[in-house]
């Protein structure tokens, strides 16, 4: 997994260099991201207690939008680590038409003490925004690609996959909003499926209290492992 890692990598920052490469360099290029730093609470393959942080970048042009998106975990007791995990996800979206768009993802995700000790997906794939309103946004898209895993005990699986995906803002009002999303992929050696909840209050300024609540679940996993961990978080997250 150690070359597909490099090549992961290698690819996410090409494609970030693309991505700024497009920029006009002007002040009012639509580049937002959000960084937050909290506390975050796992069960499941770990039960622990530990800091967390996260960072994200979105990238708006007339016609494309590209998100970055990166995580992290870690905790240890008595010198020994009880919980570490990363997640890294990129997205390309090309809109054609007023509500339809075409797809590019890519997920890297490690976990020491889930049983997939590593996963690495790549698709492709069409989406619709069926709510486009002031305080209302869903968008859901369906493709297809490949997978490779890395088990804890070792072994590797390479799947080709279905990934269905559904994501929904709420804008409760003008400093409260909620946000759900969902993705799943289905393989021929493991369904994954990923939800997060997050209820968003801004405090003051661009400085916001997030409560999150995420669940990840495999439908295969190794003897010993549990199928589900779930992350139950509050965080301060600054957006820029």
């Amino acid at each position: 997994m150690s070359l597909m890692r490099a090549a992961v990598l290698g690819l996410c920052a090409f494609l970030s260099h693309a991505a700024v490469a497009q920029s006009t360099g002007t002040p009012t290029d639509p580049i937002t991201g959000k960084a937050a730093l909290g506390y975050l609470a796992t069960s499941g393959n770990t039960d622990s207690e530990s800091a967390n942080a996260s960072f994200s970048i979105v990238y708006t042009r007339p016609d494309w939008k590209h998100s970055f998106n990166v995580s992290g975990v870690g905790a240890s007791t008595e010198d020994r680590t009880t919980a570490e995990s990363y997640l890294f996800g990129y997205e390309a979206r090309r809109a054609f038409g007023e509500h339809h768009f075409l797809f590019t993802s890519l997920d890297w995700k490690r976990d020491r003490f889930s049983g997939y000790a590593e996963q690495v997906s790549q698709t492709v794939g069409y989406g619709r925004r069926f709510l486009d309103g002031e305080r209302h946004l869903l968008d859901a898209g369906l493709g297809f690609g490949a997978r490779q895993s890395e088990l804890r005990d070792g072994t590797e699986e390479d799947d080709r996959i279905v990934r269905g995906s559904v994501n929904y803002k709420w804008v409760m009002t003008e400093t409260t909003d909620f946000e759900q999303s969902l993705v799943i992929e289905s393989g021929s050696t493991n369904t994954s499926t990923e939800s997060r909840s997050a209820l968003r209050a801004r405090i003051i300024g661009n400085i916001a209290l997030v409560l999150s609540y995420r669940v990840k679940h495999n439908s295969s996993v190794p003897p010993g492992s549990e199928n589900a961990d779930r992350f139950s978080s509050v965080a301060l997250e600054y957006a820029f």
